[in-house]
């Protein structure tokens, strides 16, 4: 199952300066790659108008963000070809700027008719470790059914 935009990859770090009650914190741009384990968990719920399902997520992440997540996803498959919607959690585990820890993503994601539609967050106070803080969203654009990420996003500064 693949959904998610078809964006071409932009291949550098940006940075600028944000304001905030601690100081400023640098906003950068992370990407890379991902590959990516979907396994079903369940039988699907068949049914006149959408197949609901739910799967397993597991990521090896590599580029700028290193590290694995772990996640569930919630689907529904309409029968209307090109129609669908999903919802996920996944936590990441690894390193982000030379920073450890952890942090939570939410995935909404439609489709409708083949027209995609991804927002994917940074859950709120989710930062742990070196991370603790983070905030941001992310892009997931697949092209020739390889997987990368776009991750936009706000690191406190260090202690």
């Amino acid at each position: 199952m693949t959904l998610g935009p078809r964006l071409l990859l932009l291949s550098f770090l940006t940075f600028s300066l944000t304001a905030n009650s601690e100081g400023l914190s640098m906003s950068s741009r992370a990407t890379g790659t991902f590959d990516v384990t979907i396994a079903p968990l369940g039988t699907p719920d068949k049914a006149e108008g959408a197949t609901l399902g739910r799967m397993s997520l597991a990521k090896q992440l590599q580029g700028d963000l290193t590290g694995t997540s772990k996640g569930e996803m919630l689907t529904a498959m309409t029968d209307t070809k090109g129609s669908a919607g999903y919802v996920a959690i996944e936590r990441v585990s690894g390193t982000l700027q030379g920073r450890s820890g952890t942090f939570v993503l939410q995935h909404i994601g439609t489709m409708t008719q083949g027209a995609q539609q991804m927002t994917i967050k940074v859950v709120p106070d989710s930062g742990t470790g070196q991370l603790t803080g983070l905030s941001g969203t992310m892009t997931i654009n697949i092209v020739d059914g390889k997987h990368f990420y776009e991750f936009d996003y706000v690191l406190p500064p260090q202690k």
